[in-house]
């Protein structure tokens, strides 16, 4: 015979599969249970947490145990890059990925702080610059609703940014089309990029920024972006909830005979 905090999981991972407790949707007070007859506070507490550690649910202070989306979003590759969404239109990266997976956005939903700060070893290498130089570096935590999904932090050289917008921390993107429309009217137009991406343990910090359950890894993302001469114009670090992403990649297969 199962336990009690056993039989109390199964039920409400069945009420969640089912739909009836929605994505986003906090579940009921552990007190409201209780007073419901379905078990003790240490019998709801450890069902709470089953569903946690299944996935199902996350819990934190002041947001209580809600329901996680089980549909993950899509991270474009190329597509999310495309000139004409920031350069004619105002698709920032983070929307085109909302757009691509049918899901809502605000462009509040991006939050960030810039500081002036001495470049850390991995941006002084990607930019080319000496120890001790200094860059603007562009935190943003990006949520769907009330769950983070991903942070990005951009470093940029001062040279290449001051005064513009990308170095205002108002909340949401930089203005219409974002940091690489600034980064295109200043002269600074992208043209090819580099990406790499790694999984591993969160640290303690991320895991209380991005809201994860117990045992969820990050995968870590390193862009370099460069102008067709070759120049290094931003080098970003993106930490994300790896359950909440899936990534979609679209390219022409290469052949190198032919070159």
């Amino acid at each position: 015979m199962a336990p009690k905090w056993r039989e109390l999981a199964d039920r409400l991972a069945e009420r969640i599969r089912s739909g009836e407790y929605a994505p986003g949707q906090q579940l009921p007070h552990i007190r409201d249970l209780v007073d419901a007859g379905e078990g003790s506070k240490s019998t709801v507490h450890a069902a709470y947490k089953a569903l946690e550690a299944e996935g199902l649910v996350t819990s934190s202070r002041g947001h209580g145990t809600v329901v996680r989306q089980q549909t993950p979003l899509k991270r474009l590759g190329i597509e999310r890059y495309d000139k004409a969404k920031w350069r004619d239109g105002d698709e920032v990266a983070f929307i085109a990925d909302r757009v691509a997976s049918g899901r809502a956005y605000k462009r509040n939903d991006q939050t960030q702080t810039v500081s002036r700060i001495v470049a850390p070893t991995a941006v002084a290498a990607a930019h080319g610059l000496p120890e001790g130089a200094e860059v603007y570096a562009r935190a943003r935590l990006v949520k769907e609703g009330e769950q983070p999904t991903h942070t990005l932090t951009s470093y940029y050289r001062p040279e290449h940014v001051e005064g513009t917008r990308i170095v205002d921390p108002a909340p949401g993107p930089a203005g219409r089309g974002g940091g690489f429309r600034v980064l295109y009217d200043a002269g600074y137009e992208i043209d090819h990029m580099r990406e790499e991406l790694f999984a591993r343990v969160p640290t303690v910090e991320e895991v209380k920024l991005l809201q994860l359950p117990p045992g969820e890894p990050v995968v870590e993302l390193h862009r370099t972006t460069f102008t067709a001469d070759g120049t290094v114009v931003e080098f970003a670090i993106g930490v994300h909830a790896a359950s909440r992403f899936t990534w979609s990649y679209d390219f022409k297969v290469p052949d190198s005979s032919s070159s």
